[in-house]
């Protein structure tokens, strides 16, 4: 299954925290947000907020969007936009929306990850 995607601007954090903790201050608005909490941690992804938070967090995550909306009977769309990258060892953090997916890879891998991708046929737009 071939696929559009296209990276989106800045440069974002991954972090874990405890299972009751509060939602931080440090959170920015107007940007992709990403927040789960289940009964081990607290996970939150975002924008790089101009100062980098105390808690649990892996900075320098490139982000792209899988361009949906994809119906929840459709199957593989994510699996075939993580297989090329999978081959090529590059490691991934995905999230998942109702409309579509994102992929988070390291800045440092970026490059090859969007090489590997339009190899394996997906078009970044």
């Amino acid at each position: 299954m071939a696929l559009r995607f296209r990276q989106l601007a800045g440069s974002y954090l991954v972090c874990r925290l405890a299972p009751d903790a509060g939602l931080p201050a440090w959170i920015p608005s107007g940007s992709i947000v990403s927040i789960t909490r289940t009964q081990d941690e607290l996970s939150i992804v975002c924008q790089e907020p101009p100062a980098l938070p105390s808690e649990t967090c892996e900075s320098g995550w490139a982000c792209m969007k899988l361009e949906g909306p994809f119906p929840f009977s459709l199957t593989g769309v994510l699996s075939s936009f993580l297989a090329p990258l999978s081959k090529n060892k590059i490691p991934i953090f995905a999230m998942s929306t109702f409309d579509t997916d994102y992929v988070l890879v390291k800045r440092e891998n970026l490059a090859r990850a969007v090489t590997a991708l339009q190899a394996a046929g997906h078009e970044m737009v």
